[in-house]
Parts: C-alpha cells; structure tokens; sequence
C-alpha cells in the first residue's frame, strides 16, 4: 500500500482538509452531547428552574411569594389555621343612615348604655368607613379560608343596619372564636395620621368582665400591630398611643361584652387626604387584608 507522501500535492491537501473536518464535527457533536446531559451551558435542565434565575427562586413551589410556600406572607402554609374560628366584625353598616331612629337605641355595654350603633365617618369624598370595612374584611375572610380557618361575620351587608354593639361581640362568643376582630376607620382631623389597635381594659361591671380576654387580646394586638405596619408600609397613630400603635379603652361595647379575645383595629385617618389616599385604594386595603391574615396567624399559631 502506497503513504501519503507519494501522492500528488493537491490530493494531499485535500485529504488533510478531510481530517480536519472530521475532527471538528466531532468535537461539536461531544460538546453537544455534554451540554444536554450536563446542563454546562448554564441553561434550565428539562423541567427544573435556573438556579440562577432569582425571578423563579423566589416565586417557583415553596418559595418565599408563592401561595401557601413555607415562608409565604401573603398566605402562610394552607390549613395552618385548621379548627380555628376567627370572627371578623365590620365596623357599622353601609345602611345605617337609613336606620337613624333603630341605631340611636342604648344598649347596655356593661359599664354604661350606648348607642346601638353610629353611620360611622366617611373620607371627605364621600368614601363611607362602613363601605371601607366590609371591603376589606371580605378579603381577609378569603385569606384565612384560604388557611383553613372558619370565619364568621358579624354582618356580611346583609341586614337593613347594625348589628348592635352588644350583639356583635354575642356573635363572637356564641361562635367561641379563637380571635376576634372589629375593624374600622377614623374620622379625625386633617394631620393625624397612622393606624391604631385598640385594646380592651379590665371591666367587671353588669353583663361585662374582660379581665380573661384582657392578656390574649393584648398579645393579638400585638401582633396584628406589627403585621399591619411590616405589610402596608403605615406607620402608627401619630395622635394615639404615643408611637406604640396600641390604645386601651373601657367605653366600647364590642370589648367590654367580649369573652374571647378580641380587639379593634383603626386602620386610618379618612379625613387625611394622605391617608384617604391609601383607604380609598384597593391595592392597599388588599395590604391591609394581608397585614390582618397575618396579624390573627401569628396570633393563632404562637
């Protein structure tokens, strides 16, 4: 058999340009090959996420945005809340001006009689707290079912007005609730800012005695104080509870009738505009929902 060396120049040339051909096809298909069964490029693997991708890290299964992931704020592990019942009481009622004569009843709140209910206060472009109340507590109701909780109403914009106080802490009782919520808007002056939880003091008078709620309800408050603030970006009352976001009072029938832990929570000023700005939008009251859910949860699984 005749070497390479006897050929002619031009097949010569041709058979090296024939080699080299070959050996670079054949690195290209194991470079090929490695990087598919690898994952070397840096690219996803067939069904998994990038590591690398912090978009997928944080919302992909489990992660720390994703729906009922450990670490979720926005819902917390599903079924976390299972066997508890949280009773959601929406400040005063759209109807309530109607009712004027029907709401302006005393009742009895233990230390002294009241009105059934008020209209409650309103932004100063008409935005009705009692319209706020319903709003958001309608969507903290989905968050904690989402949790697994049994949530009950005190009133769901279902009945021509009230309830009346008295009977708006009978439902949390009558439902053994594991926590109880009243939320609500004020209506102070233009300048006074933030949200406040309000507390109740120990009363032991007629119908009422709140000295087993009094500790479980602070820490409640406690917690939901923290959770609205981290959540909704508010800062604390600036004209009640000395920075604390906290206030204590004996003169609320909703507290003072109470046998389960409870408290109210003022989520704003309405007649601010800078704080009306936030309670007439539904972005923030869905914050404020979240803030809630995650206020009670704390709460609830300590």
């Amino acid at each position: 058999m005749s070497n390479g060396s006897s050929l002619p120049p031009h097949r010569r040339l041709r058979g090296t340009l024939l080699v080299v051909l070959a050996a670079v096809v054949a690195a290209g298909l194991g470079g090929w090959l490695v990087r598919h069964v690898s994952g070397g490029d840096g690219g996803p693997r067939t069904g998994q996420p990038a590591p690398s991708d912090p978009a997928e890290s944080a919302t992909g299964p489990g992660g720390s945005h994703a729906p009922g992931g450990k670490g979720s704020k926005d819902h917390g592990p599903r079924d976390s809340l299972k066997g508890k019942v949280v009773v959601l009481d929406p400040g005063h009622n759209p109807h309530n001006r109607e009712h004027g004569r029907e709401i302006a009843r005393q009742v009895n709140i233990g230390n002294a009689r009241k009105e059934c209910d008020t209209t409650g206060t309103a932004t100063n472009d008409g935005y009705a707290e009692a319209s706020f109340t319903l709003d958001v507590v309608r969507r903290a109701r989905t968050l904690l079912q989402e949790q697994g909780a049994k949530v009950v109403l005190t009133q769901d914009g279902d009945r021509p007005y009230g309830p009346c106080v008295d009977e708006r802490a009978e439902i949390g009782n009558k439902a053994h609730a594991d926590a109880a919520l009243s939320l609500h808007a004020d209506g102070s002056g233009a300048g006074n800012r933030g949200f406040h939880v309000i507390l109740p003091a120990r009363v032991t008078d007629g119908p009422a005695d709140t000295a087993a709620i009094v500790g479980p309800s602070r820490q409640l408050g406690e917690r939901l104080a923290g959770r609205f603030r981290a959540v909704t970006g508010s800062a604390a009352s600036n004209y009640i509870g000395g920075g604390t976001g906290l206030d204590k009072r004996s003169d609320l029938g909703g507290l003072n009738l109470s046998t389960v832990p409870k408290v109210f929570l003022e989520c704003g000023n309405m007649r601010d505009p800078k704080d009306a700005a936030q309670l007439t939008d539904a972005d923030w009251r869905q914050k404020a929902a979240r803030g809630i859910t995650e206020g009670i949860t704390d709460f609830l699984t300590r």
